[in-house]
């Protein structure tokens, strides 16, 4: 048996950021792979969808040319081409994260599984740790859906390693991930139905949110269909066929190819988590405390496996938290604001509470809005869609949380999460000189609209 002082399961994003501080603290470290190492975020997360994403923007943007004067007569998609341009980036990263890891640490790919609470078996070798350090991450969650094992359904695994273009994409599943793929991919030149069981797309935020996503994506040619009861799957000679109901009404679509993308299992069901006395949510997600320690104060759990965030960056955040622990700092999970970014084009970004939200708190609270369309940066790129809208404490003048739907919104989120995380009053970023022009300049004009929240919503 090898004696280590940290053990790291999992080669996601909080690995890549604590790893190097171990190693200048001279710790012995072994790590643990069971899948492609660097996780979700460079495999089939962040890296290859966004570069997925940029193709499908280049392909939209040429069919504009004439909206800027420009006339582009034949526009072909090369599918075989933007799968080589994912591959030759996405691949190189985990090889290169792979060599490092063999380098610095004792690397063993394979399954991890417990013994005890400080002893693993990965295959032939039994590891002993002094700490051990789960960041196991999530996967696609399988529904039980009639017929689907008879079937050949896509996650967002699957759906990366296609080699030609879907001719028809059914999506389940209208939320993030599902309405990524499916702009990208009507973008590029596929038919794309979206079947969502909700009563709207994107519906985790304002309704008045949802609504521009839905007109914007319906006006790229995609088809929803909201309400949706989905009975079963059947293999057909041209792919799949999903039936469903829909405002009580039977019905059934059918498509080469179906992605299913409704909700994220925890990978934690192979741990034998039990042997070391760890304790799960019944969703099987880790629980942990505000360091990221789980009920065995030596065993820590990282990144999604824990169920406090969904992202890259809460995942790296998750991993500063951690180190700053070891060193004796106070850090804590909860100081985080929640942030994050939906990559539909134009993006939709958010920090912090939502207008609905808001709107159940006891404390006086006013809302600002301000069309995109009268943003001068939006309308000189003709990229017109969306809106910005700002929550702020009337008393403290604090921002409790702001939406970015459009241009440059992923980016320039940053800022109202910077004066969130330093308490800095919205009145602070009025006084804050932006070049021009950028959308951004604009943020802190939008709260001389402040206004009372209507508690009515």
């Amino acid at each position: 048996m090898k004696t280590y002082d940290i053990i790291i399961i999992g080669t996601g994003q909080a690995t890549a950021t604590i790893l190097p501080e171990l190693l200048n603290m001279k710790l012995k470290i072994a790590v643990v792979e069971s899948d492609k190492v660097g996780g979700s975020c460079v495999n089939w997360g962040c890296t290859p969808t966004k570069t997925l994403i940029a193709s499908a923007r280049a392909a939209h943007m040429a069919r504009r040319g004439s909206d800027f004067g420009i006339d582009v007569t034949v526009i072909t998609v090369d599918f075989g081409k933007i799968m080589k341009r994912i591959n030759d980036i996405r691949l190189p990263a985990s090889d290169g994260l792979k060599s490092w890891l063999k380098k610095v640490t004792d690397f063993y790919p394979g399954e991890a599984s417990f013994l005890d609470e400080h002893t693993l078996k990965v295959g032939p070798d039994t590891l002993h740790g002094k700490k051990i350090i789960i960041h196991t991450g999530t996967r696609s969650r399988k529904p039980k859906i009639s017929g689907i094992d008879t079937v050949s359904w896509l996650d967002n695994k699957g759906i990366l390693s296609l080699e030609k273009l879907p001719e028809h994409l059914l999506v389940i599943g209208g939320s993030y991930i599902g309405l990524e793929f499916a702009q990208a991919f009507r973008r590029l030149g596929s038919r794309v139905t979206v079947l969502e069981k909700g009563e709207r797309i994107a519906s985790k935020e304002d309704s008045d949110i949802s609504q521009i996503a839905d007109e914007l994506l319906k006006a790229e040619g995609i088809d929803f269909h909201v309400n949706t009861e989905i009975l079963g799957l059947e293999k057909t000679n041209e792919g799949v066929r999903v039936d469903y109901i829909e405002a009580g009404k039977k019905d059934s679509l059918s498509a080469a190819h179906v992605l299913i993308a409704i909700g994220r299992v925890p990978n934690t069901d192979m741990l034998n988590l039990k042997a070391a006395g760890v304790d799960v949510d019944k969703g099987g997600f880790i629980n942990v405390n505000e360091v990221g320690q789980t009920s065995v104060p030596h065993i820590y759990a990282l990144g999604d496996v824990n169920g406090r965030g969904a992202f890259t960056h809460t995942s790296v955040n998750d991993g500063q938290v951690f180190l700053d622990h070891l060193k004796g700092g106070e850090r804590k999970i909860r100081d985080r604001i929640k942030i994050y970014s939906m990559f539909i084009d134009p993006p939709l970004a958010r920090v912090g509470m939502s207008e609905q939200e808001a709107g159940s708190l006891g404390e006086k609270v006013l809302m600002a809005t301000k069309k995109m369309d009268t943003i001068s940066r939006a309308r000189e790129k003709d990229e017109k869609s969306g809106i910005i809208k700002v929550i702020v404490e009337e008393e403290s003048k604090l921002i409790l949380g702001a939406t970015v739907f459009g241009v440059g919104g992923d980016e320039v989120i940053g800022i109202l999460a910077l004066a969130m995380q330093a308490g800095l009053p919205y009145t602070r970023l009025q006084e804050t000189v932006l070049p021009h022009p950028t959308v951004a300049e604009l943020v802190p004009w939008v709260f001389a609209d402040l206004k009372p929240l209507d508690r009515t919503l």
